[in-house]
């Protein structure tokens, strides 16, 4: 720490300058208001010890110096006139103060707790600035301060990554808040969901189309052309089909593409991040995600936790929702009851940060009170938890019964049905809990849903 002493004697100096020997503070003096704001100026110290009288002015004035300055400095106020000194001191921004005589000890301790309270105060806004950077990105827990420093690591180099985690846990805020981060934030920002196209479209998607292909008559750009210089996300990249998954890897490794239906090969500057709600070790080992491609992709991993792993965060989260959606609706909707902030740490949120908005949102819209108690926050989040009962009946196109295969084997799409199915039974048609049971994604026992009934 560069550390100031203000006082007008040299033998007092001298003194102080010895009681701060090696103690690992950095110590310079003055003995005049000139010479403080001149070191002010030059040395920009971190830490003041600071006399009220001077030859040539009041060290009180010069706490209106130290102020304007940024970062402020801590300033400890030495007087020998009484507290009412010390008093005015403190109001007009000094950190602490020591009367007049002090030991070696006493002055060690100070600064001491002074330097503690300077170095939090430093972290916390640190952690302030970087929450403002990284936008909707939200939570002061343990987990997510990891979060945020891996981000800021993506953020600072040209590597790929993949982003993990479950459904509405916030991947695309993330790679959205490495990319705004990046030097690559004044080009585009592009996102694809891998998963809603259909597959015989998705190479044409990327890479863009030759003039004649499927009768167009002009060439057509893919994202990869549109997100040139920038940043293309991609969501749930475990659904691109397995042998496009060699012409990505291709493009991440040369930075070249052709579209289909073309010879001619281009050539784009793209950042390439991808994102799974899925075990991604597990698809590889299933087959359906490249190894190679995987190993090129995860070169930073980033897990976003779920809500449920965030503590506190659920809180934070909630009221910044509520004050939004207030403000958006013209509600008046101010807080939570205190049983109802019991519940949203309580309930596990299978939905994640996703569910938790739309449940606040819908509560700003249908609350009659100012207050939001703990029994309209339960309805809200039982009818979140409702599905349609025909998306959670299985399909009567191939029973559970009668189905078994050669040697008494029954195929592997039953034997997942089967289970599925008795989640869904146990949990009394909420798909969510069943999949937090299952250990999958709510979106996967939808997908598969949806397929026996194909």
């Amino acid at each position: 720490m560069k550390t100031l002493i203000v006082e007008d004697s040299a033998t007092l100096c001298a003194i102080y300058e010895a009681y701060l020997d090696n103690t690992g503070y950095e110590v310079h003096s003055v003995e005049t208001f000139t010479g403080a704001l001149m070191a002010l100026e030059t040395l920009k110290p971190d830490l003041i010890l600071l006399d009220i009288e001077l030859p040539d002015g009041n060290g009180l004035d010069l706490l209106a110096e130290t102020v304007l300055m940024n970062p402020q400095p801590a300033v400890v106020v030495m007087t020998g006139h009484g507290i009412e000194f010390a008093d005015q001191a403190i109001e007009r921004g000094a950190d602490d103060f020591l009367g007049k005589p002090f030991d070696a000890s006493r002055l060690r301790v100070t600064l001491a707790n002074v330097v503690q309270r300077l170095e939090l105060t430093q972290k916390l806004s640190k952690l302030g600035e970087m929450r403002e950077r990284l936008g909707p990105i939200m939570g002061s827990s343990g987990v997510m301060q990891a979060v945020y420093t891996t981000i800021e690591s993506l953020a600072s180099s040209r590597a790929t990554a993949l982003i993990t985690g479950e459904s509405g846990t916030g991947k695309e805020l993330a790679a959205r808040a490495i990319h705004d981060l990046s030097a690559r934030a004044p080009k585009e920002f592009v996102a694809v969901n891998c998963a809603a196209i259909p597959n015989d479209l998705i190479e044409s998607e990327l890479f863009g189309e030759a003039s004649g292909v499927r009768g167009n008559v002009h060439a057509r750009d893919g994202l990869i052309k549109q997100s040139d210089g920038g940043t293309l996300f991609l969501d749930e990249v475990c659904d691109m089909p397995y042998e496009l998954q060699s012409v990505l890897l291709r493009f991440i490794q040369s930075g070249s593409f052709k579209p289909v239906g073309s010879d001619k090969e281009f050539v784009a500057d793209v950042r390439i991040l991808a994102a799974t709600n899925r075990d991604p070790l597990f698809e590889m080992r299933e087959g359906r995600l490249r190894e190679d491609l995987f190993y090129r992709l995860h070169v930073v991993p980033l897990r976003i936790p779920p809500l449920r792993e965030r503590g506190d965060d659920v809180l934070l989260l909630s009221a910044h929702y509520l004050k939004v959606f207030s403000e958006q609706e013209a509600r008046e909707t101010c807080g939570f009851s205190e049983d109802a902030r019991r519940e949203l740490r309580r309930y596990p949120w299978p939905g994640n940060v996703r569910q938790l908005e739309n449940i606040i949102h819908r509560l700003v819209l249908m609350s009659p009170e100012q207050t939001i108690g703990y029994e309209q926050l339960r309805v809200a989040i039982m009818d979140s938890d409702v599905v349609d009962s025909s998306a959670s009946t299985p399909s009567t196109a191939r029973p559970l019964t009668g189905e078994v295969g050669l040697g008494g084997v029954e195929p592997l799409w039953l034997t997942e049905k089967r289970a599925i199915q008795s989640a869904i039974d146990y949990c009394e048609g909420n798909v969510n809990r069943a999949a937090g049971l299952l250990e999958v994604a709510p979106s996967t026992i939808y997908r598969k849903i949806q397929s026996w009934k194909s």
